[in-house]
């Protein structure tokens, strides 16, 4: 490349992995957790939601902690969004488990 003014890119190395490194905890984290199911409603007017629990001490975030409920619904649409607009691969969601949800069953 002499005279093109243009200089060869060396490689980097990668640095060796510490068990110190594989195991602590991670610089920046974004822990997102689906809990506590709660039914409501009776027959056609019943419905689930879910405790959505969100802990990050990413610096874009300015509540570190936050907890709010959603229906099964709005999980459905979030995918949707996702998928349409971008390139995330987002899982299945699970049924919605109607058998369940029958007024009959007694679990």
């Amino acid at each position: 490349m002499a005279g093109t003014g243009q200089t060869a890119t060396a490689r980097i190395q990668p640095k060796k992995q510490t068990l110190e490194d594989a195991y602590s905890p991670p610089a920046n984290f974004l822990e997102i957790d689906v809990l506590d199911p709660q039914t409501h409603g009776v027959a056609k007017k019943r419905y689930t939601d879910y405790e959505v629990r969100i802990r990050t001490n990413l610096p874009v975030f300015k509540v570190k902690e936050s907890s709010v409920r959603r229906r099964y619904s709005d999980f459905e649409w979030l995918r949707n969004e996702l998928e349409r607009d971008s390139k995330i691969v987002v899982p299945p969601l699970p049924g919605k488990a109607f058998k369940r949800q029958l007024p009959f069953r007694g679990d």
